[in-house]
């Protein structure tokens, strides 16, 4: 069976190589102002994605610029779901005034994080979503709220995994704040990948196999080495015949 799937990265944060992952992924979740980023670097980054065939998609936060979005936070349902309209939107008329149509959202940092397994939260993404442009696909790892909340709100879902990051028993990713929340070996990442791809399992941290659908596969931009890091997984991927392309919209 010809195998395939899609290679995204999160870009327009100010890491400093964007312009070397665009040669390398399929995907690109650009950041869309809250977390980072502002209109020039985001129509840029659009421009980029388009010289090198690249699928773009919004990568809204919370409004939390200095903790990077990674600060898990309270906000009232109405603040939430007008702030992610307004992320996905702009982002939708940026992409449109450079003559690229967005192919997919996905929240960043804690937003994602609690989004996972706050079914309202998760309900307000998926809304918010829909409201914008029910065509865009929604990033979200298989049998998980915001996953859920996908489905509920008819949306399409490319289920999300992680080449950089070690999993839990209970199938969710390490916390940063650990000291193994990182797979650092790229040759390492592209055998667990192979074996999300072929058996739809993953060997979690505490050396229990965990249930995954690997439909497209985050790399994170913003980590030591992460230009070679993702050049050697895709060659890698590349080398045993799997085929790098971008989710298409059913719609």
């Amino acid at each position: 069976m010809k195998l395939s799937v899609d290679l995204n990265a999160d870009l327009g944060e100010g890491a400093g190589h964007d312009a070397e992952l665009f040669e390398l992924i399929s995907s690109a979740n650009i950041a869309t102002g809250f977390h980072a980023g502002d209109p020039l670097s985001i129509m840029a980054s659009i421009r980029a994605a388009k010289e090198n065939g690249v699928a773009i998609g919004a990568h809204p936060s919370f409004a939390d610029r200095e903790n990077f979005g990674r600060k898990e936070i309270a906000v009232p349902s109405p603040e939430l779901f007008a702030q992610l309209v307004y992320q996905i939107g702009a982002f939708q008329s940026l992409a449109v005034a450079v003559g690229v149509q967005p192919n997919h959202v996905k929240p960043h940092g804690a937003l994602y994080n609690m989004a996972v397994r706050d079914k309202k939260l998760a309900d307000e993404i998926a809304r918010a979503i829909e409201s914008v442009d029910p065509k865009l696909i929604l990033f979200a790892p298989d049998n998980t709220e915001l996953a859920r909340a996908g489905e509920a709100h008819s949306l399409q879902i490319a289920r999300e995994v992680f080449a950089d990051r070690n999993y839990l028993n209970d199938g969710w990713l390490v916390p940063r704040t650990r000291p193994d929340a990182l797979l650092r070996d790229p040759k390492e990442a592209a055998e667990r990948v192979l074996r999300m791809l072929r058996e739809s399992k993953v060997r979690s941290i505490e050396g229990r196999d965990v249930d995954v659908r690997a439909e497209t596969i985050c790399v994170h931009g913003d980590t030591p080495g992460a230009v070679e890091f993702v050049r050697e997984l895709r060659a890698q991927l590349e080398h045993e015949s799997v085929r790098i392309t971008a989710p298409k919209s059913s719609r």
